[in-house]
């Protein structure tokens, strides 16, 4: 019966690809290099129910695959051993076909877990109705608390498992996204971890790909993370840029230095077990046929697991033609892709072409029987043949709605909520019994949620929110995100005046920042500034919240000392509206830390978003806090308490090594060496203030002799974040300074470990101070490969 079943299903999707071949939306030739939104055929998009292979009594039951005690690796080679070549072909797909006469069900490789589940099969109502919807990444990184961060990804990965358990979701996940937010304008910057690349979205990448995976390489998987976009992406439409086309120019000291140390902590660090390439080329290169980027440094160079499998970006496979035109056709494409190594086609290139590729001689069987076997040996460590009896197969309904009931998506976003200014208003005083709530996100509902969402169990709006806290609230939109229009300004005023306190929530949103669509400007849209000014008239107490995941200039209402709050948000979530109003009420203490500049307005105009180099050049004034040369309004790491905090180091304020000494000693605990501390960053906590508040660390280093000139301004080495302190009360902070967080990339991209003095400083006020001072000669601590292309185009 489940065969039949199987080839029901199998011949479904068939047909299905047998009625778009017709009229293949691709054929059309859009032109890519302007259109950044590809257009994806319906079996691409396609949410299918899952299953699982019967090894019981299936009529796989006596090959090696059903032999749980077995090497994966035979099982695999076994398994994909059995496949004709056309099935071979059209299992490279996403929407993979399965083999019905084997009994294989078809698979589905597009699923995403960026915040919570998507690209789901969610019931109407009932069970598997909904998951839960945790803050954008931006946020949740802005609390600096990386346990969090492992255990959101560690929920979701248990809900994922449940879904898949009931039919409605794969064994994998398109998540994280840990590109780093290099140009503010950057519509998807929403869904990283923030500008630092080395630290931030490394760490990010590391929590979370373990999380989802239930460890560092653990013997049974539990979701297969694939970390995207590898590399270079970080453009949607920039300037009529398209992302699907786009050519990003970076030189390999870059390269190391920023665009790629993410990637190298997933793969090497993190053990994911797949990665997505990216849309974009580097250096002339399309990236999921880049043999340096998914040969050289991932295979070769990172300890990507040996049956890992990289999958392209949807429909990438296709842009290797049109529009990058590194390909001379379609099936030049998917050949170029295959052997460099991109083994899934999210998309329809690989499955309807590589026929024609393996008939032109461009590809081989074995080739396409490498490309399946990853996929298929992945999906073993993951128990996809392993029956009932295998690890996490008893995740049910039950275990979603208990982790849902944990509430974390809750306090990933109180402790991600940062403040920017504050004259004493806040907390708010309870002798204030009436607010108004005025602007397009006082009353916002999936609005908090960003994007790549989807169905939550609740959304709690900043309006029901303050209801609930047993305000009288005064509600008027005011006015939207990008209009121009005064007609609600009246109903605005007069909500103000009724009420003691007047709260405005606006910013930007999806609708100006989103996958596919950049901002050609960083000040607030529409007229909101205007609006703000004239509540700022009233005498009113005023806080403003901006939110969404993009910084916008904010100098205006900085210097506006009728302003007397600004708080950022971000995308907050499902308990979104709770976490604000608790910020602002002072039931909880704001602690987050910004994990992006923000720029004055002139920034995102004065030289092109397309310039990939990060030290200042030209009309560059140097980008992300590392090298930019000018004056934000408010800078990376700035973040305000309601106490006040005193810190001071605990042991001594200078430091002596012999590089030679440091990488002559054993280390049985770090298998690389990279990943050894130099030592910890020790200082006393004190809340000297009147305020009970978490505490939030970043430590900077910076030096103006090690090495080759020109010099970062800082860079970051390390972050923490203590939990409560008690007002009086003490708590001792430690953050392990490894020795490649000192390494800098020289100019062919080696991490090089350079004599000199460094001065390790505590957040942006430079509280603590501790001098490192090296000696000797330069040490190499990892060798960048060269660039090159090895793979010549079919």
């Amino acid at each position: 019966m489940l065969s039949i079943k199987l080839a029901a299903l199998a011949t479904a999707l068939i047909a299905l690809l047998s009625g778009l071949a017709t009229a293949q939306n691709n054929a059309t030739y859009a032109n890519y290099s302007a259109q950044a939104q590809p257009d994806l055929y319906e079996v691409t998009l396609a949410v299918i129910n899952t299953s699982f292979p019967d090894c019981h009594s299936g009529p796989l039951r006596h090959t090696l695959v059903c032999d749980v005690s077995a090497d994966y690796r035979a099982r695999a080679e076994s398994l994909i051993s059995m496949f004709t070549l056309e099935e071979l072909i059209a299992n490279t797909a996403n929407t993979a076909p399965g083999v019905p006469r084997l009994g294989v069900p078809p698979y589905e490789v597009w699923n995403e877990a960026l915040h919570g589940l998507d690209h789901c099969n969610m019931a109407d109502s009932g069970k598997y109705s909904w998951a839960t919807s945790f803050p954008m990444p931006i946020l949740t990184m802005a609390a600096l608390n990386r346990t969090l961060i492992n255990q959101i990804a560690s929920i979701i990965s248990t809900q994922a498992r449940a879904f898949s358990n009931a039919g409605r979701y794969g064994l994998d996940s398109y998540a994280p996204n840990i590109n780093a937010f290099r140009s503010p304008i950057w519509g998807r910057g929403q869904e990283t971890p923030g500008e630092d690349a080395a630290v931030l979205c490394a760490v990010y990448a590391y929590e979370y790909i373990t999380g989802l995976q239930g460890g560092v390489d653990p013997e049974h998987l539990k979701i297969a993370a694939t970390p995207k976009h590898f590399a270079g992406y970080d453009l949607e439409n920039w300037d009529n840029n398209s992302r699907l086309g786009y050519d990003a120019i970076i030189p390999s000291q870059d390269l190391s230095d920023y665009y790629t140390p993410q990637f190298e902590a997933a793969s090497k660090y993190a053990k994911c077990h797949s990665i997505m390439c990216s849309y974009n080329s580097v250096n002339g290169v399309p990236s999921c046929s880049n043999s340096f980027f998914l040969q050289t440094l991932l295979r070769e160079s990172w300890d990507f697991p040996e049956y890992g499998y990289v999958s392209s970006d949807c429909d990438a496979v296709y842009n290797v033609f049109n529009p990058h035109m590194y390909a001379h056709n379609v099936s030049g494409a998917a050949a170029d892709s295959l052997r460099a190594g991109t083994d899934i086609d999210c998309g329809q290139s690989m499955p309807w072409y590589l026929n024609d590729s393996f008939i032109d001689g461009y590809v081989s069987r074995g080739d396409i029987e490498k490309a399946v076997t990853r996929l298929y040996a992945t999906l073993i460590r993951l128990g996809y043949f392993d029956g009932e009896e295998a690890k996490y197969r008893e995740l049910t309904w039950k275990d979603v709605l208990m982790t849902d009931a944990w509430n974390i998506s809750y306090e990933a976003a109180v402790e991600g909520i940062t403040l920017l200014k504050n004259d004493g208003i806040l907390p708010l005083s309870k002798k204030y019994k009436s607010i108004a709530l005025i602007g397009p996100w006082a009353n916002a509902t999936s609005q908090m949620q960003g994007n790549y969402y989807g169905t939550p169990p609740y959304l709690i709006s900043p309006l029901e929110a303050a209801k609930q806290a047993g305000l009288t609230v005064h509600f008027s939109l005011g006015t939207n995100i990008s209009s121009e229009s005064t007609a609600l300004f009246s109903e605005a005023i007069s909500a103000a005046k009724k009420s003691e306190v007047v709260i405005f929530l606006g910013g930007i949103d999806n609708t100006i920042e989103a996958e596919g669509q950049d901002r050609d400007t960083v000040v607030w849209p529409g007229n909101q500034l205007q609006l703000i000014n004239e509540l700022s008239n009233l005498g009113k107490p005023l806080i403003v919240l901006q939110m969404g995941g993009g910084q916008i200039d904010s100098y205006t209402l900085k210097e506006n000392n009728k302003v007397n709050a600004i708080i950022w948000g971000g995308y907050p979530g499902q308990s979104g509206g709770v976490a604000l109003m608790d910020i602002i009420t002072g039931k909880r203490a704001p602690a987050g830390r910004l994990v992006t500049t923000q720029y004055p307005a002139k920034y995102a105009t004065d030289f092109p978003q397309t310039d990939m180099s990060l030290r200042p050049n030209g009309s560059n004034p140097g980008q992300t806090y590392m090298w930019y040369t000018g004056q934000p309004v408010y800078e990376f790491g700035y973040g305000l308490f309601y106490t006040e905090f005193e810190e001071s180091g605990t042991d001594a304020n200078s430091y002596s090594f012999e590089i030679l000494d440091i990488l002559s000693a054993a280390h049985p605990d770090n298998y690389y060496v990279e990943q050894v501390p130099i030592l910890n960053f020790k200082a006393k906590v004190k809340n000297i203030g009147k305020v009970a508040s978490d505490y939030t660390a970043m430590l900077f280093v910076k030096t103006s002799d090690a090495g080759p000139a020109p010099y970062p301004n800082k860079w970051l080495v390390g972050f923490d974040r203590l939990s409560t302190i008690k007002a009086g009360k003490s708590s001792l902070l430690s953050i392990p300074v490894l020795l490649g967080s000192l390494a800098r990339a020289d100019i062919s991209g080696n991490k090089v470990l350079y004599p000199g003095t460094y001065q390790l400083s505590l957040n942006i006020d430079e509280s603590v101070n501790v001098t490192v001072k090296l000696n000797g000669e330069p040490a190499t601590l990892e060798k960048f490969p060269l660039w090159q292309q090895a793979i010549p185009q079919a």
